[in-house]
């Protein structure tokens, strides 16, 4: 490695990926137990495991980053494309779902009697908690878009106040996204509309989990001094991925809360 002579940064031997595929293989088993025996022991050894081995796996991404210097220009243009095509990977799942809804809402079938939606259900009225999540997320995408241009500034204390309002946001949103679904009247079970809807939804969901996870990892970094104006993609690649939910959630907010209703 001291004497290459080129500007990639070839991966030094690592125990975190193979440790990672087994522990996500003991949670996912873990999960299949918690629906089958109604008992969630394997399932919480698998989310510890993987918590650890992901805190790790980081910690060393993090160390390449910054104290080793390894990540070069060439090595961070990789590192963007592979976020860019990560954010096209997940624009086509969502696709999925929104291609199953309007199947089902713009010709329901006779099992459902032919209506949109179904005469059992009862949907949520878009201009209620809907509505407020709605201008959260798009709050969080302007607090979100003032940290990254503070931190191109260099002004440290208000990239870490804007980005904790972020997380903030974030979480607010996660909260009231959870007593929507407990206050829901119907359930995943309840016809098609109900799996459309708390699919699309919910996996909406554990995407801004994952988000606001992102931003505080990031948010830790930057109290660390880690980032700097011209070396910060690790912050970029959050900010991509937070507009990415933003914007799937609006897609949603029309064409379920609203025209679905």
């Amino acid at each position: 490695m001291l004497n290459k002579n080129h500007s990639f940064h070839l991966v030094e031997i690592s125990p975190w990926p193979i440790l990672g595929a087994f522990s996500t293989m003991i949670m996912l088993t873990g999960m299949i137990k918690w629906f089958h025996l109604y008992n969630i022991n394997l399932l919480m050894i698998g989310m510890i495991l993987t918590l650890m081995i992901m805190f790790q796996w980081w910690r060393d991404s993090t160390r390449e980053s910054t104290l080793q210097g390894l990540h070069t220009y060439s090595v961070v243009n990789g590192l963007r494309w592979g976020m860019i095509l990560f954010i096209t990977s997940e624009i086509l799942f969502f696709m999925s779902f929104f291609w199953s809804f309007f199947h089902s809402s713009l010709s329901p079938s006779i099992e459902i009697d032919m209506m949109w939606p179904p005469k059992s259900i009862i949907p949520f009225n878009p201009i209620q908690i809907p509505l407020l999540n709605t201008i959260i997320l798009i709050s969080s995408g302007i607090t979100v878009t003032w940290a990254h241009h503070s931190l191109m500034e260099n002004n440290f204390k208000q990239s870490i106040y804007s980005l904790s309002l972020t997380i903030i946001l974030g979480t607010y949103f996660s909260m009231l996204q959870a007593y929507e679904y407990i206050e829901s009247s119907f359930s995943i079970a309840d016809s098609v509309y109900g799996s459309t809807f708390f699919m699309a939804t919910g996996f909406h969901g554990i995407h801004v989990i994952i988000g606001t996870s992102f931003l505080m990892v990031c948010l830790m970094r930057q109290m660390f001094n880690h980032f700097s104006s011209k070396h910060h993609f690790g912050f970029e690649a959050a900010a991509w991925y937070w507009h990415f939910v933003d914007v799937v959630w609006l897609f949603l907010y029309i064409s379920i809360y609203w025209w679905g209703s």
